[in-house]
């Protein structure tokens, strides 16, 4: 397993999720919902510098959730992501960033929340974060069974 802090996120269309592995890479935790829009990326890395605390080989890379339907297949939803990802390139360089497969993931935040007592209104609060750390959990727990980071990096592109 590779050592070193891994940021999750579930970019959606008002919000993004993020969480946070610990440097070993066994446990992801919610970190906070950023308002998406205006300063989304911005805020994005300040939190991936606060999470270096000085040290820029703390972090390792940061995974994006790409949704996918059922299938597999890629709709509009996964070409918005990949375009803000491609964006969120640049705003982190030189860290990596990877999309990782992201299906029923806000289902599966929604339920935990639910079984945990959280009502509607507490639940639409939190259910980005909760999505972010079921995204990167899944990741974490694939790459210590197989030993590969599942997902792909995406490449800074020349396009602004």
């Amino acid at each position: 397993m590779r050592q070193g802090v891994r940021i999750g996120l579930d970019p959606g269309d008002a919000r993004i999720g993020v969480a946070r592995s610990d440097p070993s890479g066994l446990l992801a935790t919610p970190v906070e919902t950023v308002a998406r829009g205006r300063g989304d990326l911005a805020r994005i890395a300040e939190i991936v510098v606060a999470e270096q605390d000085g040290d820029p080989e703390r972090v390792l890379e940061i995974v994006v959730g790409l949704p996918r339907s059922l299938s597999g297949s890629e709709g509009p939803a996964a070409v918005k992501v990949r375009e803000w990802a491609d964006r969120l390139v640049r705003a982190v360089a030189p860290i990596p960033v990877r999309l990782a497969d992201e299906r029923l993931t806000t289902v599966s935040a929604e339920a935990m929340l639910r079984d945990r007592g959280r009502s509607g209104a507490k639940r639409r609060a939190v259910v980005d974060q909760a999505a972010a750390v079921v995204i990167l959990q899944h990741v974490l727990d694939t790459e210590r069974v197989s030993g590969t980071a599942p997902g792909e990096i995406i490449e800074e592109s020349d396009t602004p």
